[in-house]
């Protein structure tokens, strides 16, 4: 059974040329059959899946509070002022987690873009600190989870900085690692497996990639894996 259609991608698209309130309103059910219906349905069923990779990574079917994130931006403080995401997103999280900012899996459907995502995006200042020591008292540890992450076919992604943090030689051998800013692997996920019937299958395979990661990040920042 595929959770998605075609819809899905037609909606989004028709979404980025009609990004306006009055024409979001006139396809709201659409947006609720082609996309929330299902984003939520496939959080129902990927949870167990998820279960076995991690007790502690949620999947939770709301799109208010839960793992699929709400279609409306926020533009408070941006000069954006178009009201709706051009994309789904499906955020499994770390049930310690209060925002974003932890260790997590991610699912970004978009028309030409969509890819998965595993690891912490732009953690916070003391958690930042914490898997910089990490990676630099655990050398052979994160050189293990460097190439586990490329045998699982991932890719290292997300900001830098462009100097070494303060307190580290800048020549040090893990200095690329230690400017990142984002914590972050992915991968392309092409539309035929994200309309197929093993969505479910294939994303916990990617996040078992990732997990080696995910597990280092965990103990770095002292929650459980």
């Amino acid at each position: 059974m595929a959770w998605f259609d075609d819809d899905i991608y037609e909606f989004m698209a028709d979404l980025a040329d009609n990004n306006e309130r009055a024409w979001f309103n006139e396809n709201k059910k659409r947006y609720e059959s082609s996309v929330k219906a299902p984003a939520l349905a496939f959080i129902t069923d990927f949870g167990p899946a998820l279960a076995e990779i991690s007790e502690h990574v949620t999947a939770i079917p709301k799109a208010q509070g839960g793992s699929l994130f709400r279609i409306y931006r926020d533009t408070r403080f941006s000069k954006d002022k178009t009201p709706y995401k051009t994309h789904v997103g499906l955020h499994f999280k770390h049930a310690l987690a209060k925002s974003v900012h932890a260790p997590g899996f991610y699912m970004h459907l978009e028309p030409g873009g969509s890819f998965f995502g595993g690891g912490i995006w732009r953690p916070e200042s003391a958690a930042v600190k914490q898997i910089r020591a990490s990676i630099d008292t655990h050398r052979d540890d994160w050189a293990s989870v460097k190439s586990d992450i490329a045998a699982a076919g991932l890719e290292f992604a997300g900001d830098s900085l462009k100097r070494i943090p303060r307190g580290y030689d800048k020549e040090h051998p893990l200095a690329e690692d230690l400017k990142r800013k984002d914590f972050i692997v992915t991968t392309e996920l092409a539309e035929d497996v994200v309309l197929g019937d093993d969505l479910v299958n294939h994303l916990a395979t990617l996040c078992k990639g990732a997990a080696p990661l995910h597990r280092f990040l965990c103990e770095a920042i002292g929650v459980p894996f």
